[in-house]
């Protein structure tokens, strides 16, 4: 017997019990996807993991949001700021008032614009309390995924109700976007990358600074 032989002879051995043919009704699973996870606070785990990814974090009452906004983009010391065409009034209103440079992305700015811009305000599409991750599905108010990549300094609104506990749970808030073919941008703390040498290296990928605001 040959060893492919071998193989198959074990495999029919330890299925000559199962009488059922479909996995699914042999073998029950009770856990439901898209079901969360259970924990004490899913907004405190989501800011605890965000900020061990070295992102900064700060929770507000939603009517304190453009102010917060602006002390941000202050405290990065940005001059210049994209916004996304659907971004929250009120923000654009407070940033505009702050005397930041102001840029919209319509006509499209290209890639060498975009480089000489600081900062990028967006909201949030749900976040991961789990992972600490925050995802885009790049409607209006996010813009396309350029914008979120290139300057040097990202901050995201994201409100407490589109705070999930794990991955599953945020994949069935994800379902409509997924169903139009939008894409998604997955984001876990400030981009980073080290070496061989484990020499941590920020904004290889994307933003160097990622400045959360929790709206509660």
């Amino acid at each position: 017997m040959n060893a492919r032989d071998e193989i198959f002879s074990r495999i029919r051995t330890a299925l000559a019990d199962v009488i059922e043919p479909d996995p699914t009704i042999d073998v029950p699973i009770e856990w439901v996807y898209e079901r969360p996870t259970p924990m004490v606070d899913v907004l405190d785990r989501f800011v605890e993991t965000v900020e061990d990814y070295k992102a900064t974090v700060v929770r507000v009452a939603a009517e304190d949001v453009p102010a917060q906004v602006v002390a941000l983009l202050a405290g990065a010391g940005v001059a210049s700021v994209v916004l996304p065409s659907g971004i929250d009034a009120a923000w654009r209103t407070e940033i505009t008032g702050a005397g930041f440079t102001v840029r919209d992305d319509d006509p499209v700015l290209d890639r060498l614009e975009l480089n000489q811009i600081d900062a990028v305000v967006t909201a949030a599409a749900v976040a991961v309390a789990e992972t600490g991750t925050i995802i885009l599905d790049h409607g209006s108010d996010q813009g396309r995924r350029a914008l979120t990549l290139m300057p040097d300094a990202h901050v995201v609104v994201v409100r407490a109700d589109q705070v999930v506990s794990d991955v599953p749970e945020a994949i069935g808030r994800l379902g409509s976007a997924v169903a139009a073919g939008s894409p998604l941008t997955w984001i876990s703390g400030p981009s980073a990358t080290s070496d061989i040498e484990l020499s941590r290296v920020e904004g290889v990928h994307g933003p160097r600074k990622l400045l959360v605001i929790l709206a509660e």
